[in-house]
């Protein structure tokens, strides 16, 4: 068996000042390192209207519900400095106090010059003046309702702001109760592929830079280089570049890590210019990104899309060496839950729905109806589960190889090797018995018809793994080619304790005749094989 060490977080200063929030990276795996230990965000983000003190109420409630330990929740432009020059943090002061009330850590979502593609969360100063913050113009050289990525005035604005934010953070916030930002929201452009007012066009008849040149190995012209994606590849550099410049700024204040988010555009690698937000960071153009933005730390998808295969599609264009996986905005509606074992199976840092409060607003059909009963339970199991055993989760699979999956829509199994052993999921299984015997007649499990269930696992040893899921049964046998003889040998229900496993019991005879089935209680478990002579 593997030996399970504790990595224990460095002695605090004594006043009570903690290492600043940091992002590691190590054999392609990537961990977030908060109060110098792995953390796994088990994230809620609120509706985007909840950013006041007198709204917060809504959202602590929901957050316990859920088991969640970090509270995603904007703060925009247009709140922190509705006079140019006059900023008022009082807000975010609020903010600070009740998350600590709360023992919540909080990641800050920046609505500045872009939310969701538009300028609605810019002060009113900027929205009514067009000339110093100019808007895109299309072909036909009229406004799009979309500030552009050229303004000048626009970006020293917006960044001054920014830096303001981070300046309260650094004198405020000691024991970094907000351990991440992300930087804009949703940047890019629908409809107009890029800015085509005069200084759009003077610069798109340049050479691409020479850093995305050496990035991609791409000449020539914006349309030598990309060709019918060129107005979307200069306008994805230029956005890309405008928003480094406020990251690089915020950083230099305090060095907390910082991301994007995407709105996403389907799977497709190569999306119409037009009918995908242009410049944002979607999954066929990070390296564009990764060239014009290196102070952001990761790029990261928003998922609406409910297809379980166009999602497994998104988690492994973003799960790169490179790229740290997160997921910071979801659906909240039942059939999205699974997907968290999906994200941390590829060592995601964090996963988070989104509308994760009672404020009254859904954007249904995007996400639920109501936060009923059976909504919260689906993301409350699994965030239970692994909330019990949270830094050993994010810091084991930091150091070993992971996997997880969810319930795909069309319910058939799913399969993988890890060492010398298949492991394969299944779905609509009863805890004993096979589904396919017909002697008893059995109708399905309740959730059989449900999108529900999944799991992940850690392998820790090349026998041994840590095994976490709901709606799901779990088999393994021997890999093709293994070594022969392989059983079975000890499956614990159990616990860590201050880094250490702690068995609870043993499970047996009929809990592990028919597979490992887990069902809806929060069971985390060790399962050892073996090879007899």
């Amino acid at each position: 068996m593997v030996l399970l060490i504790f990595c224990a977080a460095a002695a605090q200063p004594a006043d009570g000042a903690t290492s600043v929030p940091r992002l590691e990276h190590r054999d392609g795996r990537h961990a977030l390192m908060v109060d110098d230990a792995p953390f796994l965000i088990l994230g809620a983000q609120a509706n985007n209207a909840v950013n006041y003190p007198a709204m917060l109420d809504t959202v602590w409630p929901v957050l316990e519900e859920i088991h969640a330990n970090t509270l995603e929740i904007p703060v925009a432009w247009q709140q922190v400095e509705p006079v140019e020059g006059r900023f008022d943090f009082s807000y975010l002061e609020t903010l600070l106090k009740q998350a600590k009330e709360h023992d919540k850590r909080s990641i800050l979502l920046w609505f500045g010059t872009w939310k969701n593609t538009g300028y609605s969360y810019t002060p009113d100063w900027v929205k009514l003046d067009s000339k110093r913050f100019p808007r895109m113009k299309t072909k036909e050289g009229k406004d799009h309702d979309v500030l552009s990525p050229h303004g000048g005035q626009t970006l020293a604005a917006d960044r001054k702001a920014f830096v303001k934010l981070m300046e309260y953070l650094r004198d405020h916030d000691a024991q970094n109760s907000v351990i991440m930002v992300q930087v804009e929201n949703e940047t890019g452009s629908y409809r107009v592929p890029r800015d085509y007012g005069p200084e759009g066009d003077r610069l798109f008849a340049h050479s691409i830079p020479g850093p995305l040149s050496r990035a991609t190995g791409k000449q020539g012209t914006w349309a030598q280089a990309f060709g019918d994606q060129a107005d979307r590849a200069f306008n994805t550099w230029y956005v890309a570049a405008y928003v480094e410049a406020i990251a690089r700024a915020g950083k230099a204040v305090k060095p907390l890590p910082m991301y994007v988010n995407a709105s996403l555009a389907g799977p497709s690698n190569v999306p119409d210019p037009a009918g995908v937000a242009s410049g944002g960071p979607q999954q066929d153009v990070l390296d564009i990104w990764k060239a014009a933005a290196p102070s952001i730390d990761f790029q990261a998808p928003d998922i609406y899309d409910g297809k379980s295969a166009h999602v497994v599609q998104y988690l492994d264009k973003y799960a790169r060496p490179d790229n740290a996986l997160m997921v910071p905005e979801i659906g909240n509606s039942l059939l999205f839950a699974r997907y968290f074992y999906e994200a941390i199976g590829r060592g995601a840092i964090g996963f988070a729905p989104f509308g994760m409060d009672r404020s009254g607003y859904f954007n249904y059909p995007l996400g639920a109806k109501a936060l009923d009963e059976k909504v919260i339970g689906a993301f409350a199991l699994p965030y239970a589960m692994i909330g019990s055993i949270m830094r050993d989760w994010a810091r084991l699979s930091y150091a070993h190889p992971t996997w997880g999956s969810a319930k795909p829509d069309d319910g058939s199994p799913v399969s993988t090797i890890m060492g010398n052993w298949k492991i394969t999921g299944e779905w609509g299984q009863w805890q004993f018995g096979m589904k396919e015997w017909k002697m008893f007649a059995a109708e399905p499990p309740a959730a059989a018809a449900e999108p529900v269930g999944g799991f992940a696992l850690i392998q820790l040893a090349a026998d041994e793994f840590l095994l976490v899921g709901d709606h799901a049964r779990v088999t393994f046998e021997p890999a093709p080619d293994s070594p022969p003889n392989g059983i079975m040998l000890r499956v614990e229900e159990g616990q860590f304790e201050q880094g250490t496993w702690k068995m609870t019991r043993i499970w047996n005879g009929d809990q592990t005749d028919y597979g490992l089935n887990l069902t809806d209680r929060p069971q985390v478990l060790k399962v050892t094989m073996g090879h007899y002579r």
